[in-house]
């Protein structure tokens, strides 16, 4: 063996020796404040049933990661936690606004020391253990990974440090999230990689796209 295949595999194995979290988002499942645009189609009740079947889909996904996994609701913990896989840690979100709250998770999970980080919502119905598994992969030889979604948002943001100014000045909620935070990333030369577009479920033509699917 050469000295360069000796190093490539001192950094194999430093790799395997990293800290990984998978950090949830979760709101709080509340009747009328759940999956709102969809509600104003659908109405409350089943817009109500279809956030819980993405809440379900996305645990299913996620319990298949082999990286920690943090679940952030957004008010409070629930009373039932038996029904999450037993591997789950819980937090609660803090912070004013999503940029804000993200921030504060991350950096949270990197005063812990993990070394990659990577946050998910439950809004993606086409999230697999593949695209998580990929994307801390990603995170081997770069420092984000983002995964775009189809409506300018992202799904998935990773990252091997805390960079706070990706969480900055960013209007959530819009089609220019994605565009804004690569610009970012591009000027900061901060090197990143994507993930596959995906679609998140907003609307009643996600809905009925993905229903059957969950």
């Amino acid at each position: 063996m050469d000295a360069r295949q000796e190093l490539g595999q001192v950094a194999e194995e430093l790799q395997l020796d990293m800290k990984d979290g998978l950090i949830i988002f979760q709101k709080n499942a509340e009747l009328g404040k759940v999956k709102t645009r969809l509600a104003a189609t659908i109405g409350d009740q089943a817009a109500f049933e279809a956030y819980q079947s993405l809440v379900k889909y996305t645990h299913k996904v996620t319990s298949q990661s082999v990286a920690d996994k943090v679940l952030f609701f957004t008010n409070s913990l629930e009373e039932d936690l038996s029904t999450y896989p037993r591997d789950y840690r819980f937090e609660l979100q803090s912070g004013e606004g999503l940029g804000d709250k993200m921030k504060n998770a991350f950096d949270q999970l990197f005063e812990e020391k993990y070394d990659r980080l990577v946050i998910i919502g439950t809004d993606c119905a086409e999230i697999t253990p593949e695209l998580i598994s990929e994307a801390f992969e990603k995170l081997r030889n770069h420092e984000v990974v983002i995964g775009p979604a189809q409506d300018g948002g992202y799904y998935l943001l990773g990252m091997r440090s805390l960079f706070s100014g990706i969480f900055e000045g960013i209007p959530w909620s819009t089609d220019q999230v994605t565009a804004l935070t690569v610009s970012f990333l591009e000027r900061e030369s901060i090197t990143y990689d994507l993930l596959p577009v995906l679609s998140d479920v907003d609307t009643k033509e996600d809905w009925d796209r993905f229903k059957d699917k969950l």
